[in-house]
């Protein structure tokens, strides 16, 4: 073999003029040299490809040559540049380039399916980040479309993932929310409810590393993985709870935004005010809905004008949550100092509102001093306070001053009138007012106060433990001054409150199509973002229990301070940096998830696997989702119009959990599954770890609010159910079918283990179905029946043979499994196809039920139509084939049920008016003509219909012993049924049996005449063909004579009982070489049957007495059956077996057709040889 050189010339981009795929003269580029040194030099030119931008290489030969940029001319250049036609038929014009593939020439006839590894790495080499979740959108809409040019992502993890989801993650919980739960929970407890909480976002995003570096993941976030991971059910009803709880985490900022407004910026804005204390709450919700209806109106204007608005504010909305943040941990530090001054009114241990303190003086009496007692000049009135004053009057002794008494704003409150001796509540009596430090400071060891819980019930005064009362047990009155609890708490109550606070982590996710490296960016961003609100938050307790009292700290809207915002009185240098900044923080958290949501159903409407979602699908001409936006809004609404955050926070954290929860149980599944596609980047996880993300999810989720959680798992179990039967099919991949296939293959071992017993038999159905020249089922109604007695349970394999060679009949094979599956859809048959292709139709049936189903999901019932008009049939093959299968099911020990008059069995919409269905029991085979009544009788159809079982007895039976038994059986085997034993009396052989039997005979032995003379004049031809050669014929006849003459050859050869001898001289006929004198031997033999004589003969039998015999059992039976059972919706009956002398195989399908004479409907029952009933629980 020639050794071969490559010199490889690289070229610069700038050497390159006009580098372009639009470029016209792609032959004139050369892109790089490539020079071959050999004895025979091959010209080459690579075909020209978008990646590498249509580079044409060019070859010398011996190095020697010229370089030609111009191939179109396949003889220019050396002699050699071509292989030599001698060789090569090239009469067709073809290129050089049909050649260049001449290692590979096995394999170019399948090019087509299976490309060359080198075209497969260019195509995965050119992969660019989608900008839509999933490729097949990408397909789907590129149909006919002009593709862009997209951008290059080039976002990192810092901004691309680690500030996102500390946007998202930081929100209106921790402004707003994070104290009062301190205050109520504790320090111990509110940091085990923020640590878990942070846990579980931590694990969760560990799973979501895991799946989001498995592979490269277009930007659809959560939903894309989920439904990628779990398939198109579990990923379309997670991906919906997904987007209504980042709609509803929409309102909930809103609903945070107008409480900040409404409460600590301009509290003068309120539209509904209410005098009386009860209204107050009342008239607060109806702010909150109208300011926030006006602001998510506002909004969603926004977001329909332009996202790229909504990304320009973010970073600014960003940096005031910073600005927030940092100015709480300077003010904790300075507090340690020099602690601001926000002083608490108390009574006894109560706290005092401090909007209701007009005169700014917490006590019951205040003194009023006059400097001039005889002019008594208000401008000479000096008041000297005195704090808790019960005592009488203080002077000065120089100035010897006349004081006044007079009661303080708080008195007017507690007592019922301004007087000193009013009457006046019994606590205000008994306790005196007192003033705390609202924030004590970091160094003042306050944080022993707030260790433990201290919950309280809606309408409880908050209460400061450390302060001694007096009178305690008195209640208070909601028209006192208090400070009230507005709901019961509870530590379950706070950790649904809290966790919207620590969601957000999917926001790196959602970027992927953004980011440079998303395998890389999408782990280290989340966690570290993971990290860093965690750490901010377990810190945030522990500042906010150690420099705040217990008092402020359960004051939700921090009415004890006056009304500042609770966090913005620890906040350095003033409360309105906290207030300011949560406010732009909180709008900004708003406008991100009326931004997300819309993109997430318009995700979810573009799979198409919720068909009444695609309107949703559309939006404007740039993509913006239009339809979905506005549908955003108005469940957005619904979240507004509930108008409490301490609502609103439960529900979106139940549909939060959920796809976290999902999101763990997606990464478990495909780690224990070992799916062959699992390979994260992301090597940090562990199936234990998702597991335990999966549990605390479902913990908190009914810890929070077990109603919520219900209703949750309904709405996400409605959306499945309904994905599942009415959405498309997608096959993605998904872990679901990877754990099908476990659960299956687990399943089957374990059938495999040993025999079914008795009660788990049920019929596992292998239904036979014809097809005619045209691919059609020649009998529908057959599947319709098995649908009836499944009544959608169990296996059901329906089965068809197609003649032929496989080879050439593929294609009709496919076609046919086609044709199949869309009748089994339309009778809502749930089981498998199976088509065989053989050359003869009995022995494809033998091979299905031999090689049908796998393990212990074998079929043991056998379900095939009657051959109609088989007498009238010149081709004996339909009945012979009957037979063959009759015989083949008995073998292999399967029960068989045989439909006579198919036609006439009622249709899945035609119920059956009252009727019975007729049990004939005449032989006992495992009790399937007992089991199949209860079967049918569960289906609609059959649902109406009585039961009744008919036995036989012989003269030596006592057939009323027999009906008891028979009740008593029925009894035990908790089947409802009328029971009737039919006697049948020893009768003498009537004339007409015995003429049936005589016209029977006759008629088998006429058609067996014709066929052998048929036979005979096949063979002259033959031997006319054959005259000049001496051939050993194997086969003579038709490929009926062969079925026909099949077993008689096999029972000749293992010397087989009676007529043996005829058999024999067949198989040596058959097996002998012809010369002309044997031939006219032969044909003086057989020669009778054409003769008048041999009809003679034929006319002149007598028909056999076994035969006569079994002739009279029909007829007298069918004679019972129509007598009894004439007007039975159907009837069930014993088959009877084939007989074991193939030669009396026609006689055998007269004897059933005489046994069902005059019925309308018969199902004709064999039994597998085992018992398929039983008595016993």
């Amino acid at each position: 073999m020639a050794s071969v050189r490559f010199t490889v010339t690289p070229t610069k981009a700038e050497d390159l003029p006009g580098l372009s795929d639009t470029s016209p003269d792609l032959s004139s580029r050369s892109g790089a040299r490539v020079r071959f040194g050999s004895r025979e030099s091959v010209n080459r030119s690579d075909p020209l490809s978008e990646a590498s931008g249509g580079l044409t290489t060019s070859a010398t030969a011996g190095g020697g040559g010229t370089d030609t940029p111009d191939h179109s001319n396949a003889e220019q250049g050396d002699g050699n540049s071509k292989i030599s036609s001698v060789y090569i038929n090239n009469s067709h014009g073809v290129d050089d380039d049909d050649f260049y593939d001449r290692n590979l020439a096995l394999f170019e006839e399948e090019m087509d399916t299976r490309p060359k590894v080198s075209s497969l790495l260019n195509r995965l080499a050119n992969y660019t980040n989608l900008t839509q979740g999933a490729k097949e959108h990408e397909e789907a809409e590129s149909i006919g479309e002009k593709k862009k040019t997209s951008k290059s992502p080039q976002m990192g993890t810092f901004m691309g993932v680690y500030l996102p989801c500390l946007q998202n993650i930081f929100g209106v919980i921790l402004f707003l929310r994070l104290t009062w739960v301190v205050g109520n929970a504790g320090v111990l407890q509110a940091l085990c409810i923020v640590f878990i909480c942070c846990c579980c976002t931590m694990l969760t995003a560990i799973s979501m590393s895991a799946i989001a570096t498995n592979g490269v993941v277009p930007a659809g976030g959560s939903y894309f993985m989920i439904s990628r991971s779990l398939g198109p059910e579990f990923g379309g009803a997670v991906g919906l709870c997904f987007y209504l709880g980042t709609t509803f985490a929409g309102a909930m900022y809103i609903l945070g935004a107008i409480e900040i407004l409404l409460m600590y910026i301009a509290p003068k804005a309120a539209i509904f005010e209410s005098k009386n204390p009860d209204g107050e709450g009342a008239a607060m919700l109806n702010n909150m809905r109208v300011y926030g209806s006006i602001c998510l109106l506002l909004m969603s204007l926004l977001v329909f004008v332009g996202v790229k608005y909504v990304n320009k504010l973010a970073s600014i909305f960003l940096a005031c949550v910073i600005v927030s943040i940092v100015s709480i941990y300077i003010g904790a530090l300075v507090s340690a100092f020099k602690p601001p001054n926000f002083p608490v009114c108390m009574l006894g241990n109560r706290t005092i509102n401090g909007h209701e303190i007009y005169d700014s003086q917490c006590g019951k009496t205040f003194l009023l001093q006059i400097q001039e007692p005889v002019e008594r000049d208000d401008a000479n009135v000096t008041v000297f306070y005195v704090e808790n004053s019960t005592v009488g009057p203080t002077f000065e002794p120089t100035r010897a001053p006349a004081q006044v008494e007079k009661a303080t704003s708080l008195w007017k409150q507690f007592c019922d009138g301004l007087e000193l001796n009013a009457s006046c509540d019994e606590f205000f009596k008994a306790n005196n007012f007192s003033q705390i430090e609202g924030i004590p400071g970091l160094a003042s060891g306050i944080i022993s106060e707030n260790v433990w819980s201290s919950y309280l019930s809606k309408g409880d005064v908050v209460e400061k433990g450390s302060l001694s009362s007096s009178h305690g047990l008195h209640p208070a009155s909601t028209h006192q001054p208090y400070v009230f609890a507005d709901i019961t708490t509870s530590f379950t109550l706070l950790v649904g409150i809290f966790f919207p606070s620590v969601t957000g982590i999917m926001a790196g996710s959602n970027r992927s199509g953004d980011l440079k490296d998303a395998q890389r960016s999408i782990p280290i961003g989340t966690i570290l973002a993971i990290l860093t609100t965690s750490i901010v938050y377990l810190s945030s307790v522990v500042l906010f229990g150690a420099c705040i009292d217990g008092v402020v700290l359960r004051d939700k809207f921090g009415d004890s301070v006056k009304g500042n915002l609770v966090v913005g009185t620890l906040a350095w240098p003033t409360p309105w940096v906290i207030v300011i900044g949560s406010f732009f923080s909180t709008c900004g958290a708003g406008l991100q998830s009326l931004t997300g949501a819309p993109r997430l159903l318009q995700a979810i409407a573009k799979d198409n696997i919720i068909p009444f979602l695609r309107v949703f699908g559309h939006g404007k001409a740039n993509g913006e989702p239009t339809w979905a936006l506005l549908l955003t809004a108005l469940i957005a609404e619904l979240g507004i119009l509930i108008a409490s955050l301490d609502l609103v926070a439960p529900i979106l954290t139940m549909f939060f959990l959920m796809c976290y929860l999902f999101v763990n149980l997606a990464c478990a599944l495909q780690t224990l599954l070992r799916t062959p596609n699992w390979r994260p980047r992301f090597s940090y996880y562990h199936w234990t770890l998702s597991f335990l993300g999966m549990t605390i999810c479902l913990a908190l989720m009914f810890i929070s609010s077990w109603y919520y959680a219900i209703v949750a798992m309904v709405i996400a179990g409605m959306i499945y159910k309904y994905i599942e039967y009415h959405g498309a099919e997608k096959e993605w991949g998904d872990g679901i079918r990877g754990l099908s296939l476990s659960a299956a293959r687990y399943a089957l071992l374990r059938l495999e283990e040993g025999p079914p017993h008795t009660k788990n038999w049920r019929p596992q159905l292998l239904v036979l179905l014809k097809l005619d020249e045209d691919a059609h089922v020649k009998s529908p109604r057959l599947l319709t029946f098995a649908s009836q007695l499944k009544a959608g349970k169990g296996l059901t394999i329906v089965g068809t043979v197609v003649s032929g060679n496989f080879l050439q009949s593929y294609g009709e094979a496919l076609a046919a499994e086609q044709t199949l599956k869309h009748l089994m859809d339309k009778e809502r048959v749930k089981g498998f196809c199976q088509c065989i292709v053989a050359q003869k139709p009995r022995e494809g049936i033998s091979h299905m039920i031999q090689s049908s189903g796998l393990g212990g999901m074998k079929p043991n019932t056998v379900v095939m139509g009657w051959p109609h008009a088989w007498r009238q049939s010149e081709d004996p093959q339909a009945w012979k084939t009957f037979i063959n299968t009759v015989r083949v099911t008995t073998a292999a020990h399967l029960a068989l049920l045989v439909p006579k008059n198919i036609s006439l069995f009622p249709s899945n919409s035609e119920p059956c008016t009252e009727g019975y269905i007729d049990v004939w029991w005449i032989v006992h085979d495992g009790g399937m003509l007992m089991l199949l009544p209860f079967l049918l009788r569960q289906h609609k159809v059959w649902r109406k219909c009585g039961m009744r079982i008919f036995t036989v007895a012989q003269m030596e039976d006592n057939s009323i012993q027999m009906k008891k038994d028979l009740a008593t059986f029925l009894y035990h085997l908790r089947i409802e049924a009328e029971v009737e034993v039919v006697e049948m009396h020893d009768s003498d052989i009537s004339a007409y049996t015995y003429e049936r039997t005589l016209m029977m005979e006759q008629r088998s032995q006429m058609l067996r005449q014709m066929r052998l003379s048929k036979s005979d004049r096949e063979k002259e031809a033959q031997l006319v063909k054959d005259r000049n050669s001496m051939l050993r014929l194997t086969s003579i006849g038709s490929d009926d004579d062969d079925d026909t003459d099949g077993g008689e050859r096999d029972r000749a050869a293992s010397g087989g009982g009676g007529g043996g001898g005829g058999s024999s001289e067949h198989h040596r006929r058959v097996q002998m070489t012809w010369t002309k004198e044997k031939t006219s031997q032969y044909r003086a033999t057989h020669s009778g049957c054409s003769t008048p004589e041999g009809f003679r003969d034929m006319l002149s039998i007598r028909p056999d007495h076994s035969n006569v015999r079994r002739m009279h059992t029909a007829v007298k039976l069918n004679e019972v059956i129509v007598n009894k059972s004439h007007e039975a919706r159907l009837v069930l009956l014993n088959m009877p077996g084939p007989p074991k002398n193939p030669d009396g195989d026609e006689n055998y399908m007269e004897f059933l057709e005489v046994l069902t004479e005059g019925l309308e409907r018969v199902l004709l029952v064999r039994g597998g040889g085992s018992e398929v009933i039983t008595i016993y629980s």
